[in-house]
């Protein structure tokens, strides 16, 4: 693989995945509580200020899609408390993935963050007091609520919602903890809209296949709050994968063009390949 130097990098276009993210159980992702009242919810859910609606943020999809994915390369060995990666430490340029020291006390697979799968798509901070961070190839919007209309008229007491009450039992005194928390109820629906920017041809196939990893490994995991109680279950299901070439949006016809699902995504592999072959030899 070409390594990249992050002040020279190139768009040669891009990827947009559209869907719908469907909640399979109950779902939570808490908001900062303003007041505390009698009888209120003790743990209430995000919501749109303008029109009420409960959403996910694109930051609470995008950081479970990384953690999940750095559980799939253990190699990788996440600095969890710097939120970077032990490769940066072992590479002298750490952007391009170019290391003179050979003496590693681990066995680690992928130095320098463009050789990192995770830090391709998310992104990641350098090391020193320069900071030279490698901006993340994947854009992940806020999810909207999609059904809105069918949980308006739902009967419990809350708008597009459900309570769910839950309570702790102490072990030695079997004190009772009541505790209220708000969900966003089973069927509920969102709008699922992911962006990637193709730098990269040769990494374009495997930048994918790590997404995809990600997205089935949330299938199989939680999203949000209390996962191990049952809340979080969620499938992602995409209706739309379009490419678009850097020419596009240039007003030039006839540079985009769409896959069925995410597995045929290295049918694009040589729709930016060819395009790029051919701009650099007019060129």
């Amino acid at each position: 693989m070409v390594m990249e130097d992050k002040n020279n990098r190139k768009l040669l276009g891009k990827i947009e995945l559209t869907g719908t993210l469907k909640c399979l159980t109950g779902l939570h992702i808490g908001a900062a509580k303003e007041n505390m009242e009698i009888g209120a919810l003790d743990s209430p859910v995000v919501r749109d200020p303008v029109t009420l609606e409960p959403f996910i943020p694109g930051s609470s999809m995008k950081g479970k899609l990384r953690s999940l994915l750095e559980k799939a390369y253990p190699d990788l060995l996440p600095n969890r408390d710097g939120g970077s990666y032990i490769s940066r430490h072992e590479c002298n340029d750490w952007e391009k993935g170019e290391n003179n020291n050979k003496n590693y006390s681990r066995n680690f697979t992928y130095p320098g963050a463009v050789s990192c799968p995770v830090c391709r798509l998310f992104g990641a901070t350098g090391p020193g007091e320069k900071q030279r961070n490698f901006p993340s190839r994947l854009k992940v919007r806020d999810l909207k609520l999609k059904n809105s209309e069918k949980l308006k008229n739902i009967d419990t007491g809350l708008l597009y919602t459900e309570w769910k009450f839950e309570n702790s039992i102490d072990r030695i005194t079997s004190a009772a903890n009541p505790r209220s928390l708000e969900r966003v109820p089973k069927g509920a629906e969102f709008t699922v809209s992911i962006i990637y920017d193709v730098e990269d041809v040769s990494s374009l196939k495997d930048d994918m296949d790590n997404l995809k990893l990600a997205i089935q490994l949330l299938h199989d995991d939680a999203l949000g709050g209390h996962g191990s109680r049952g809340y979080g279950q969620v499938k992602i299901d995409f209706d739309t994968i379009e490419a678009k070439r850097i020419s596009h949006y240039k007003g030039i016809e006839g540079n985009t063009r769409s896959v069925e699902k995410i597995g045929d995504i290295s049918q694009l592999v040589d729709f930016f390949q060819n395009k790029q072959l051919h701009e650099e030899t007019a060129s």
